[in-house]
Order: C-alpha cells, then sequence, then structure tokens
C-alpha cells in the first residue's frame, strides 16, 4: 500500500499544480477532479476507506458539478457552443486522462496484491451521521452557508442586466 500512497501523493500534487496553472476554467476544474480522486486514493492507502468513499462522492461528484455549474453560468453569451465544442476534443481530456490511468493501474495493482484491507474497521453511516450532526454540526452548517453563498454569489456576478430604453 505505500507505493499506492506514493504514486497517488504524487499524481495529486501533480494535478494540482496543473489546475492552478491552467488558464481555462473548465480545464482547471478537471485537472482538480483528477487531484481529489488522487487524494481519496491516498486516504484509501492510509487505511481509510469510508473517507476516501466520501472524498470522490462529496468533492469529486457533487461539489465539483457545482463548480462547473457555476462556470458554465459565468461564461454565457454569444459563441458558447462554439467554447463546448472545443471542450470535446481530446486533446483537452489528454493530461487528466493519463493522470486518472495512473491512478487506476495503482489502484488496481494494490488490491491484486492484497484483497484485503487489514486492521481497519467498519464504520457504519449512522456512526458518521452521529459525528456530523454532533460535535461538527457547527462545521457542516458554516459548509453548506459558505456553499450557498458562493452560489448566490455566481448568480449574480453572471446574470445579465435587462436593456434599459432611454426614450421618454
Amino acid at each position: 500500500m505505500s507505493t499506492l500512497f506514493y504514486v497517488a501523493s504524487a499524481v495529486a500534487l501533480a494535478a494540482t499544480l496543473l489546475a492552478i496553472t491552467r488558464a481555462h476554467p473548465v480545464h482547471a476544474l478537471l485537472y482538480l477532479i483528477v487531484s481529489l480522486l488522487a487524494v481519496a486514493a491516498t486516504m484509501l492507502a492510509l487505511g481509510a476507506p469510508f473517507a476516501a468513499m466520501l472524498e470522490v462522492m462529496v468533492y469529486a461528484g457533487a461539489i465539483m458539478v457545482l463548480f462547473v455549474f457555476v462556470v458554465m453560468l459565468l461564461n454565457l453569451g454569444p459563441g458558447v457552443a462554439e467554447h463546448e465544442r472545443q471542450w470535446l476534443r481530446p486533446g483537452y481530456w489528454i493530461g487528466p486522462g493519463v493522470l486518472c490511468a495512473v491512478l487506476l493501474a495503482q489502484l488496481l495493482m494494490s488490491v491484486l496484491a492484497q484483497p484485503a484491507l487489514t486492521g481497519t474497521h467498519e464504520v457504519d453511516a449512522k456512526a458518521v451521521g452521529i459525528a456530523l450532526f454532533g460535535p461538527y454540526l457547527l462545521a457542516v452548517e458554516l459548509g453548506s452557508m459558505l456553499l450557498l453563498a458562493g452560489l448566490i454569489s455566481a448568480y449574480h456576478i453572471g446574470r445579465r442586466e435587462p436593456a434599459r430604453s432611454t426614450a421618454p
């Protein structure tokens, strides 16, 4: 499992660096998704499969869909269809695809070499719910309010003002 940790950490660092340096927001989001998947793989290597699953579902899934929605909302205007056609070109997907393939190969090698994780215990959904809505209730609610504020801000930034007539 240590090779999984080191390879996933390297992929996370590379994908995060590429996410920071990309000029196009959709390309940066693609690399950020790869980075979050790599962080989930490092959690799995550290013996936290439930945290890894939550990382994939919450961050790489739900939060990234929200980010893509906001980016698409802010880029409204003429020529959007042309931009969407450019995003579908294979050249834009090669970098994230290669990094995901490295992660997938490493995960498969780790699972085939050691099919059962030893030294871990199961954490059921009830225990997670009790933890999230017990001592961490304030953090969960603050996170939800932050996401709501970001969504409202993106709406106000991206909306168009109606044309005002100057005729008396």
